[in-house]
């Protein structure tokens, strides 16, 4: 039998929490990820908060913090392990920036 159900979108609370709580959480990842490398990496807070706005600004969900996240470490993730930087911080500043230059509201359409 189909079954149809109605679920709620997720509030910004809830999406700050599934970014940065669990084992597996996209920032864990990432920090791992940029480990591999021998570079620190580390966010602003305010960064956090704005990455979640404009998941709930775009009704992206969880799933849309991935993208989120991937337009903005994107960059750093090819062009910091060929250089001799060893520390990224993620400031609010630096994720605007990233957002500016991708193009998000290309993918929230295709949601």
């Amino acid at each position: 039998l189909p079954v149809l159900t109605h679920l709620n979108p997720l509030d910004a609370n809830t999406l700050r929490l599934i970014l940065t709580e669990p084992k597996n959480a996209l920032v864990k990842q990432y920090v791992r990820l940029f480990e591999m490398d021998n570079i620190g990496l580390s966010f602003e807070d305010a960064a956090y908060d704005y990455i979640v706005e404009k998941a709930v600004e775009y009704k992206l969900g969880a799933r849309g913090l991935r993208s989120i996240c991937e337009l903005v470490m994107k960059d750093a993730m090819f062009e910091m392990p060929s250089t001799a930087e060893t520390q990224l911080f993620v400031s609010k500043s630096y994720v605007e920036e990233k957002m500016e230059m991708g193009n998000l509201e290309a993918f929230a359409m295709s949601e």
